[in-house]
């Protein structure tokens, strides 16, 4: 464990707490940590720092900073924002271990607090001091009594972890839970994270005994590998449940390819989430009812759900939503089925949803569970009442409670309603049944429960090893930026891709209209021309591409047609000649692999149907390099056309294994050269037989 994260602990478990900026006057933050602290019932060492008190809700006041003990396990600053680097220059000469800044005014309003900002940075990295902050809500631990926020309320003690780069999301989100009766571990208030960080809350809360799931807001992440690093790690052993805001690129950097103008800094976090393990969710809402789930109820062991009700309307939703998610509608065995006709009446409905009809007492939701939990075909079972005039709602959450002691299927409960319903749902709660308003919400959890069960129990990902001529394309790509450009159009970037055994068309750079005969003839008829210009990366623009050029006549007019228009449209431009290219094989699909540097992520790749349509339709799919070979399965397979490469109406599918090969190679060539800021190979050319790539555009960062 690093210094850092011994003084985590120091954190999160002090023995001596000292408050800078006490204040004996009841409204002041300084007061209010002092209160907060005594409330939670601390047993260490609270200390408040003021310059004139003596005395602060009956404990001795200390005057000065230096007075403190050494070695001080955690101070919270509440002073006033000029003073806080004073007071912490002071807490580091008396080695203090952690640090939470509440105070704000720092680089969230401008350029001279961000200075300020950057001098705690430097300041607490050289003391290896752990701070939250600045701009807080402060910190909650409730397994060490520690409640060292100026919050309203102590959450009770629970297994969920919370932190938060919102304060005011805080105070929310802490006030419903304490209606809720929702208990935490932790709850943190990350403010601007100037040095704990979303990531280091990751490490720390990994390893903590105290925490089962994992819940976090966030806006940004500023250190991206880490963050990567540390998801990665910590899902495997308990569920990471997030909320990002802020889903929009704005002020990303302009693009000049389809996949620049695509891959916005939401399909970042969507992949780096997905490649993690984090649960992504969208509202406050669901990220406690998937908490709720996750720390109270086991994994289902399969997609089959089955579901009692005791009315058709909530059962057929809840079945609707299954169908529409990765569950399934469990097949009651035969044995099943007939034990059901035994007990219920005639007119039940056995088949999967029960309905166990509206005039249902509790024994007979009792009976039907009793049943069913023995069906080993049933991984997970949702139990819907509503509040008919005969219904016995307390005591069918009863019974509901009874089942769940019995078995290690998760079960799970929907009562709709509000008023009469309202006994029996805290019933469930206090027992750790998770119980909804509305079938929908049931479903979308138990299926994050089953999809993060399937993910955790996938072995370590894959990774190939792709090997390249580096020097080659270090050579090639310092040509290009001495000469002035940003762009390595298509006939330079042709070297690059043979460089790493792309599969590219046969190729050749022709200067005059002899030279494209020539190689015509040696490519073999039919063949494309493309105009080649460094300055020329869209060559359509200027009529650039021809295609089925089927004799020498042929060739040798298209070159000149081709070069004197570039020329006319674009004077400004160097026309090296044209590319004459092999035409593609027949019966071929058009695809687009690409990818962008994402500031925080690094490269973000892209994979979607190819061609000229590609931002009109976007029907494409991402992911982080590096890519895993499950990684480059998976990509091609969501987009919505997967079935069109697959095949349809007898046609063969297409070499997937080919094109899996490009995402890697690509993927390989993102990670070998940061100074490529996006590429493109679009259209990639792909059959039963081989894919090809058939044009390329790179564009080397400013």
């Amino acid at each position: 464990m690093d210094a850092m994260q011994r003084n985590l602990d120091a954190l999160f478990y002090p023995k001596t707490v000292a408050v800078i900026g006490a204040s004996a006057q009841p409204g002041k933050i300084g007061h209010t940590v002092i209160a907060n602290m005594l409330q939670a019932g601390f047993a260490g060492t609270l200390i408040p720092v003021n310059p004139k008190a003596t005395e602060i809700e009956g404990l001795k006041v200390v005057n000065r900073i230096p007075d403190l003990p050494q070695g001080l396990d955690m101070a919270v600053i509440t002073v006033p924002r000029d003073a806080v680097m004073p007071a912490l220059k002071e807490l580091a000469g008396i080695g203090v271990k952690s640090v939470i800044v509440i105070t704000a005014g720092f680089k969230e309003v401008g350029k001279e607090g961000y200075h300020l900002e950057q001098e705690m940075i430097a300041l607490c990295k050289e003391h290896d001091i752990a701070m939250v902050g600045p701009n807080c809500l402060g910190m909650i631990n409730t397994g060490s009594g520690v409640n060292a926020s100026f919050a309203s309320g102590s959450p009770a003690p629970g297994k969920i972890a919370f932190f938060s780069q919102s304060g005011a999301l805080c105070v929310a989100i802490l006030d419903w839970a304490l209606g809720e009766n929702i208990g935490f571990s932790k709850f943190v208030s990350l403010g601007n994270k100037a040095v704990i960080s979303e990531a280091h809350m990751l490490e720390y809360l990994g390893h903590d005994d105290g925490t089962n799931v994992v819940l976090g807001y966030i806006e940004n992440v500023e250190q991206g590998q880490f963050f990567l690093e540390q998801a990665r790690a910590v899902s495997r052993k308990k569920p990471i449940i997030m909320i990002k805001s802020g889903t929009t690129a704005a002020g990303a950097k302009a693009a000049s390819s389809h996949t620049g103008a695509i891959a916005g800094s939401d399909q970042a976090y969507t992949a780096a989430f997905r490649q993690t393990g984090v649960i992504r969710v969208d509202d406050v809402a669901s990220l406690f009812e998937f908490a709720e789930a996750f720390s109270a109820q086991p994994l289902p062991k399969g997609p089959n759900l089955a579901i009692v009700t005791n009315s058709g309307g909530p059962g057929i939703m809840a079945a609707d939503a299954t169908e529409k998610s990765k569950l399934q509608m469990a097949r009651l065995s035969n044995e099943i089925i007939e034990k059901l006709r035994a007990a219920l009446p005639p007119y039940a409905a056995l088949y999967n949803p029960i309905d166990v009809i509206g005039d249902a007492p509790a024994s007979r939701y009792r009976d039907t569970l009793d049943i069913i939990i023995d069906d080993p075909m049933v991984h997970a079972i949702l139990v819907l009442l509503t509040p008919t005039s005969s219904a016995e709602i307390e005591e069918t959450a009863q019974a509901i409670i009874d089942t769940a002691k019995k078995t290690d299927k998760p079960v799970f409960a929907c009562f709709m309603g509000k008023m009469r319903i309202e006994p029996g749902r805290r019933m469930l709660q206090v027992a750790g049944i998770p119980c909804y308003a509305f079938p929908e919400s049931a479903i979308k959890s138990i299926e994050a429960m089953y999809a993060y069960g399937t993910w955790r129990d996938k072995g370590e990902a894959e990774y190939a090893e792709i090997k390249g001529d580096k020097a080659k394309v270090e050579s090639l790509l310092a040509a290009v930026r001495a000469s002035g450009a940003r762009e390595v159009v298509e006939f330079q970037a042709q070297e690059v891709l043979r460089a790493y055994n792309l599969p590219t068309p046969k190729t050749v750079l022709a200067k005059s209209s002899d030279e494209a005969v020539s190689a015509a003839e040696a490519i073999g008829y039919p063949v494309v021309l493309k105009i080649a210009s460094p300055q020329i990366s869209h060559k359509s623009d200027v009529g650039g591409v021809k295609v089925n050029l089927a004799d020498a006549e042929a060739v040798r007019k298209t070159f000149w047609d081709i070069t004197s228009r570039a020329q006319r449209l674009r004077p400004d431009a160097y026309i090296a000649g044209c590319l004459v290219q092999e035409m593609a094989p027949k019966g071929v699909k058009e695809v687009i692999v690409g990818f962008k540097r994402d500031d925080q992520f690094g490269p973000l790749l892209m994979f979607g149907l190819g061609g000229i349509y590609v931002e009109v339709l976007k029907d494409i799919s991402f992911r982080l390099a590096p890519l895993s070979r499950e990684d480059a399965r998976n990509i091609i397979r969501e987009i919505k056309s997967y079935m069109l490469l697959k095949g349809v109406r007898g046609e063969a599918p297409v070499n997937f294994d080919a094109l899996e090969n490009i995402l890697l190679s690509m993927s390989q060539l993102s990670q070998d050269f940061p100074e490529i800021f996006e590429a493109e190979f679009n259209p990639v050319l792909v059959n039963n037989e081989k894919a090809i790539v058939a044009d390329v555009r790179m564009t080397l960062s400013s």
